[in-house]
């Protein structure tokens, strides 16, 4: 990785590490509500005989706490600046820099995520261990296809909130885009619930047609072992192609978006 990346993944780590009461305040209540979830979801399992939509009872815990975790490393609720530089004209100066910010942004954007990783995402999993019985996998390469989907998970959503800012030059307030997208984000990524449960018609259209399954239930599909080592495999394909794609709608939109920047005031 060259001196400019690094030195922009180190940034983006070093920005969210000096908010730590945020961080140990974002813990807890991701800790609060694992309880909650896993609770719900066990008790639909053992109404429904023992398991809840081809999900065992350790494998709804795995995938609860690995959920709560992994809320703040793939970050879908929390908007970029992009917006904000975009409405104030500071995006400008951003324009003017030698490293595109589309690219700038990406790797400001893992920083954050190895640093929620450190601390977000540890702390419920080490509280869920403890509290409830984990689904341990029984294949050592679950591990690494858990971590590489883990990492597109995040790429993936990056590149859904970086086009969200760039709606800003068209439309300055874009409050509702983002309502649009934590709303529906929050139902067709698995965070509330596995797909499974849907319709299966509905839960192929999302897994298909939509970017939403990447961004958490690719990742603890995986992590549950849930289809085997072939199905981890498709669904960290299925993420590399949103990725590319989602990239590349970004750099098409941004060159767009340039061609009628129009600074305010200036």
């Amino acid at each position: 990785m060259a001196r400019v990346q690094v030195a922009l993944v180190a940034a983006g780590f070093r920005r969210h590490a000096t908010y730590r009461q945020a961080t140990f305040a974002g813990a807890f209540t991701n800790t609060v509500f694992g309880f909650l979830r896993c609770y719900i979801m066990l008790s639909v399992a053992d109404a429904a005989g023992g398991a809840m939509a081809g999900y065992s009872g350790p494998q709804l815990v795995s995938y609860v706490w690995l959920g709560q975790g992994l809320l703040a490393v793939v970050n879908s609720w929390t908007m970029l600046d992009l917006a904000e530089r975009v409405r104030t004209g500071d995006v400008v100066a951003d324009l003017l820099r030698p490293v595109d910010p589309l690219w700038t942004y990406l790797w400001t954007d893992i920083g954050r995520a190895g640093f929620a990783l450190l601390t977000r995402f540890a702390v419920p999993l080490v509280v869920g261990a403890v509290a409830f019985d984990f689904y341990v996998p029984q294949s050592f390469a679950t591990y690494p296809l858990f971590a590489l989907s883990t990492v597109l998970a995040v790429v993936v959503c990056f590149a859904c909130r970086y086009l969200i800012g760039l709606s800003a030059f068209w439309l300055l307030d874009i409050r509702g885009v983002t309502m649009f997208w934590v709303f529906v984000s929050g139902a067709a990524s698995g965070l509330y619930f596995p797909l499974a449960v849907l319709p299966e018609w509905l839960s192929t259209i999302l897994w298909v047609a939509t970017p939403f399954p990447s961004l958490l239930q690719a990742p603890l599909d995986i992590a549950v072992e849930r289809g085997g080592t072939e199905h981890a495999l498709l669904v960290c394909l299925s993420q590399v192609v949103w990725v590319v794609l989602l990239l590349l709608a970004c750099h098409w939109t941004q060159s767009r978006a340039v061609r009628k920047l129009v600074v305010q005031g200036g």
